[in-house]
């Protein structure tokens, strides 16, 4: 959403955002986990909370270096190629959808415990609605209703723990132990704690969300929101599933009516039916807050690839309030048609949800690396070491195979086939935008040879499809050079024929009064004119200083829009940065 129109996010409002996706996973990832490990459940989940330490300086190196929207999309995309960065953008777009669909579902389930009556389909659709409504109202407002879910889920978090701890003082903590000394089904730690960790992994979802809507947060908020969810996730995840360990025998806890509803029934032990109908409530507005997030995350990450034209620029179109309701809509949509093509069984979506997700994070720590060797002059605030980003992919890796081969119930498809399921289609659409020329193109000489005896028919079509082309190919683009030698132009030119559609680039050098610019300059990009015939270059020297003020007041002289102007990366020394230049991308 437009940070000029709309106030920016504080720490809390921003913590709050995100922080409502991540710490709803304490309603089911303990219950899990013990499905899988076992009294060793709280080893795993303390586990990954270690992962998720390694993850707080990948993402804050990423984001720092390059703080705009869209997470791994973004860190790809200024390290690597369209095409790759949309394969992570997909991979997003799938989680966010996986996880508002989820998320509403389970909380009309809660919700459905009160209210027996009610209508789970239907009531899911309208609370997917309900969030779609108050994202399009504009974030700030958005943000109000996060932080109120965010203090009265934690809230209900204490008051749990505060009974459970009296009860466990009055009543010894026996279950614990004998649930420890329990053997294990299957026999081995090594394969109970593996697949413990695997299903553990997915406590940490909704850590990428705050990467998505970094613009919209005030300047240094972004490693807080990344402090406050690691601290929230190893303090409340493993905490739980020692609770739990400690109140009900092993068995009971692996049983499918403990699966869903383990704090309920936890709360309702300790502290009766009204702690129960605390959780319950709880449960509701939290897992809607996810849904929140998810909208929130997946408008910021749609508008940046709108903005980059992989998404028709239809859905830029903004309402009063500075937000992209066409993007909001168009995710509503999607989440309504998946959840009625499941029926409402979204159990099937985990596979999507997980696999997602967990490719997500990797993903992004792979583009810490390419940040770190491409683009190591790029100033940022922090630095994670070559270990962590290796030991924290290598984690995040094998929690990934551990889904793709977890076992399943009930004759579910598994994980890998039902992602595959969603994933192909999407990352389909993806790929036709982004070579939509070259089809267009293809299309253009199949009609030419099947109708060409309707000539005037051919010609029409011809004359339209051809307006397209050059709609998309008349784009120009600038390059900012320093005097640049040959070579990193020719490295320029090769950037933008392999990923941007155009037939005109302006290459720029600001000078001084004063400077001058390079002997043979103007020769070495007349000769990179003649060597690339199909893109016509323009020289332009122009005077001042190289600033924010220059780059928009030449936006607006050529119309030319910011996001299609390039920079080489600029060294630590440099007198600006990257954030500052209103959304200048880095070629080379």
């Amino acid at each position: 959403m437009s940070s000029k129109t709309q106030k920016k996010l504080n720490e809390l409002s921003a913590t709050a955002i995100c922080g409502n996706d991540i710490s709803s996973s304490v309603l089911y990832v303990s219950a899990l986990a013990i499905a899988f490990a076992g009294q060793y459940a709280w080893i795993t989940l303390l586990i990954v909370s270690l992962v998720l330490f390694l993850f707080r300086k990948i993402y804050g190196e990423v984001v720092g270096a390059l703080p705009l929207n869209g997470g791994a999309y973004n860190a790809l995309l200024n390290t690597t190629s369209k095409s790759t960065a949309s394969f992570a953008a997909t991979l997003t777009i799938l989680s966010y959808m996986a996880t508002a669909v989820i998320s509403a579902n389970e909380a009309i389930h809660y919700l459905h415990h009160l209210i027996p009556t009610m209508p789970v389909i239907i009531a899911t659709i309208a609370l997917l609605a309900i969030f779609a409504v108050l994202v399009i109202g504009g974030i700030s407002e958005s943000a109000k209703v996060a932080v109120g879910i965010f203090i009265f889920h934690l809230s209900s978090l204490v008051v749990l723990s505060g009974f459970i701890s009296y009860y466990l003082i009055n009543n010894g903590v026996g279950t614990f132990f004998d649930n420890w000394h329990l053997p294990l089904d299957g026999g081995s730690i090594t394969k109970a704690i593996f697949l413990g960790f695997a299903a553990s992994m997915l406590g940490v979802s909704g850590f990428e969300s705050s990467a998505n809507f970094v613009e919209e947060q005030q300047k240094g908020v972004f490693p807080k929101t990344l402090k406050n969810m690691w601290v929230i996730v190893s303090v409340i995840n493993p905490l739980m599933a020692i609770f739990a360990l400690a109140l009900f025998a092993l068995p009971m806890l692996q049983s499918p009516d403990f699966q869903n509803t383990l704090l309920v029934e936890m709360g309702n032990l300790v502290g009766g039916k009204w702690v129960a109908y605390l959780i319950a409530v709880d449960a509701f507005l939290v897992l809607s807050g996810a849904v929140l997030t998810s909208f929130i995350g997946v408008n910021g990450l749609l508008e940046r690839m709108t903005l980059d034209r992989i998404l028709p620029q239809f859905f830029l179109k903004r309402n009063k309030r500075g937000s992209s309701y066409r993007i909001i809509l168009l995710f509503f949509l999607l989440s309504v048609s998946v959840l009625l093509i499941t029926n409402g069984n979204v159990k099937l979506l985990a596979g999507v949800y997980t696999i997602s997700f967990l490719s997500v994070m990797a993903l992004f720590g792979i583009g810490n690396i390419l940040l770190k060797v491409k683009r190591k002059n790029l100033p940022r605030s922090e630095k994670a070491s070559w270990a962590a980003v290796i030991v924290a992919i290598i984690a995040v890796v094998i929690a990934l195979l551990g889904n793709m081969t977890m076992p399943t119930k009930d004759g579910m498809p598994s994980n890998l086939n039902v992602f595959l399921g969603y994933f192909i289609p999407s990352i389909s659409f993806v790929l036709i935008m982004l070579n939509r020329t070259v089809l267009l193109e293809l299309l253009l000489n199949i009609i030419d040879a099947i109708f060409e005896p309707i000539r005037k028919f051919v010609k029409k079509t011809d004359r339209k499809i051809l307006q397209k082309i050059d709609k998309i190919n008349n784009q120009e683009f600038v390059f900012f050079t320093k005097g640049d030698n040959i070579a990193t132009l020719n490295k320029v030119m090769l950037y933008i024929v392999r990923n941007e559609h155009t037939r005109k680039l302006k290459i720029v050098i600001v000078l001084k009064d004063g400077e001058k610019i390079r002997p043979n300059l103007a020769q070495e990009i007349d000769f990179l004119d003649r060597e690339y015939p199909d893109i016509k270059i323009d020289f332009i020297i122009e005077k001042g200083e190289f600033s924010a003020k220059t780059i928009k007041k030449l936006s607006v002289k050529w119309n030319i829009p910011i996001n299609f102007m390039f920079i080489g990366s600029p060294s630590s020394k440099a007198a600006f940065k990257v954030e500052d230049l209103g959304g200048v991308r880095l070629i080379i």
